[in-house]
């Protein structure tokens, strides 16, 4: 670095820390090609609201102060005018912060707009207010959060008609993802390209203490894949669980437990392309009523790999967890699910499952646990992945790519611990005659 900096000259030292290229991670850098809409999705922190400052810049920029730029009116649109102007025109990361000194804009407060040296100019708006993206026309225009406004679809459209200067108009779209139809319609558009990073990326810029503090709280959530990945996370029509509930199901540690299963849903082959192997530890606390037996989803340990590679994790997580029992579904296995597991701990307290219903049905009840709050998601439990599978899973089957291995196998232990010793302690005694 000091051989670098030793063999720049005096103008190229001043010019370092405006040069948003040199520094920039690769998210923040637009990708190649003729697009439409650049859509950047982050978690918090992620550096989102910088690249899309920056993205503007080099938009407006010409080679010296006055010379104009690639375009010349800009349109930015946020949740609020307020939100425009303290983030992305005024804030920590914004266009004026951003801005060389000899190229920095002025803000005209009465007419909400900022103007370059150049003559370029951008112009605020609220995504409150649709109607007034009608009139005005411009060939650049930088969006941000828009998977949170109230409006997204009115605003949206008003600005692709607006959207028809110059000779190839762009936008930039920064957001933390959520599951809205505005910004799902977004993506699926061929003209749009992506990039995304989690709020690790930017750790360098962050403070320590709120990475270790949101790491420790959200790691391994399903919030936390949104908020902290940038992971967009759908909610499938008609799906068994949604995210509110089991965000509302998350508890930070379990009482003690009277059960414990780990559950396996196996993948008999080994290869690349095959699915991974469901292993979910649950415990299960069953003193008392029936119906106040309840239900701990501990850990996720599944893994990929060949049979002895998932019936080693299964085994150590046992081992872990003091569990009582493995189940395991033999549909497709047979013996050998058994005689693998067996191999790796020839006395390991195991119990064949055979399914006799589809994944829906068998799936349902288990749904019903969930909606009666009998069921708790640890919040150290490593559990984002196997929500995203919940969330697809429908009366009518799995909506999402390759199996449900991990649902299959939480399924399986609340069978185990849950529905079916409450179906036997239901169950009427027959009278002896």
């Amino acid at each position: 670095m000091d051989e670098f900096l030793e063999g720049l000259g005096d103008n190229a030292l001043l010019a370092l820390p405006w040069m948003f290229e040199f520094w920039a991670l690769p998210h923040q850098l637009p990708p190649a090609g003729a697009w439409k809409s650049w859509v950047i999705m982050g978690g918090r922190g992620a550096g989102k609201t910088r690249a899309g400052a920056e993205w503007v810049r080099a938009q407006v920029e010409g080679a010296r102060p006055l010379d104009p730029g690639r375009a010349r009116r800009v349109a930015l649109v946020g949740e609020t005018f307020d939100q425009v102007r303290d983030v992305m025109v005024f804030g920590d990361s914004s266009i004026l912060a951003c801005a060389p000194p000899d190229r920095r804009p002025e803000w005209e407060a009465g007419r909400r707009r900022l103007i370059w040296p150049n003559g370029a100019t951008a112009q605020a708006f609220s995504a409150h207010e649709p109607e007034a993206l009608r009139g005005p026309q411009f060939d650049a225009a930088w969006v941000d959060e828009l998977a949170k406004w109230k409006k997204a679809e009115e605003v949206w459209d008003m600005l692709q008609f607006a959207l028809r200067l110059g000779d190839h108009p762009q936008q930039v779209i920064t957001t933390t993802p959520r599951n809205v139809g505005v910004l799902k319609t977004i993506l699926k558009n061929p003209s749009t390209v992506v990039t995304h990073a989690p709020t690790e990326a930017n750790r360098a810029y962050l403070a320590a203490s709120f990475l270790e503090e949101v790491q420790a709280r959200y790691a391994g959530t399903r919030l936390g894949r949104q908020e902290l990945d940038g992971v967009l996370l759908e909610d499938v029509e008609g799906a068994l669980w949604s995210t509110a509930a089991l965000e509302a199901a998350r508890v930070d540690r379990a009482p003690e437990l009277d059960r414990i299963v780990v559950a396996v849903d196996p993948s008999i082959t080994g290869h690349a392309g095959s699915d991974e192997c469901g292993i979910m530890v649950v415990g299960a606390v069953t003193r008392g009523p029936v119906q106040d037996w309840r239900a701990y989803v501990l850990e996720d340990c599944s893994a990929r790999g060949k049979p002895t590679d998932w019936a080693r994790a299964a085994i150590a997580a046992m081992e872990k967890y003091g569990a009582e029992k493995l189940v395991a579904e033999v549909n497709q296995g047979g013996d050998m699910v058994e005689s693998v597991i067996r191999q790796i701990d020839p006395l390991v307290p195991f119990k064949a499952l055979r399914a006799g219903r589809g994944k829906s049905a068998r799936a349902e009840p288990v749904a019903a646990l969930y909606e009666q709050g009998r069921v708790r998601h640890l919040k150290q439990g490593a559990l984002g992945t196997l929500e995203d599978q919940m969330c697809r899973m429908t009366t009518q089957g799995y909506e999402g790519r390759g199996s449900p291995d991990r649902v299959d196998a939480l399924v399986w232990a609340l069978h185990e611990l849950i529905i079916e010793p409450a179906a036997h302690w239901r169950r009427p005694q027959m009278r002896t005659l």
